[in-house]
């Protein structure tokens, strides 16, 4: 099914494809994907990555509001996708056991886990929106695709 989202995703995919050859750096990769998303898709209140770290999981480049620094071990949303190795989409993050609020302003979230070239989970995208239920089947697999871009050449 196309839908004016997907639409909007799929173009993003390719405008992010193109910049994002300018560069291999992962980072330099993340801060690209997470201000245009932020700036171009609606609803999104924060957008960024968090990176697994020694076992712990910091922030790294995102758009918004202030954030958690590092985010407890095994705990909310974040840690979800981890540990799960999947996407999670969350439509009331006030209904979550364990969630982190790092702004009370969110209400419902997705997390898409990044993995390296060699297919480890090595940070996640967490988008965050003030509205609930803002994300579904078509958040997860448009940004799904979008992150795959940080590590493929």
């Amino acid at each position: 099914m196309h839908t004016k989202k997907s639409g909007r995703y799929n173009r993003l995919y390719e405008q992010i494809k193109d910049l994002v050859k300018a560069t291999e750096n992962p980072v330099t990769r993340m801060a690209t994907i997470a201000a245009l998303l932020h700036h171009k898709m609606n609803g999104y209140f924060w957008t960024g990555f968090y990176f697994l770290e020694k076992g712990e999981l910091i922030v790294g480049p995102y758009q918004g509001p202030i954030a958690c620094l590092k985010l407890k071990k095994d705990t909310g949303v974040c840690w979800a996708g981890i540990n799960r190795k999947e996407s999670v989409v969350v439509g009331d993050v006030h209904q979550f056991p364990g969630h982190i609020a790092c702004s009370s302003q969110s209400n419902s979230e997705i997390v898409v886990p990044v993995k390296d070239e060699a297919g480890r989970v090595v940070a996640v995208l967490d988008v965050d929106s003030r509205d609930l239920n803002c994300f579904d089947e078509e958040d997860r697999v448009g940004l799904e695709k979008i992150v795959e871009l940080v590590y493929n050449h």
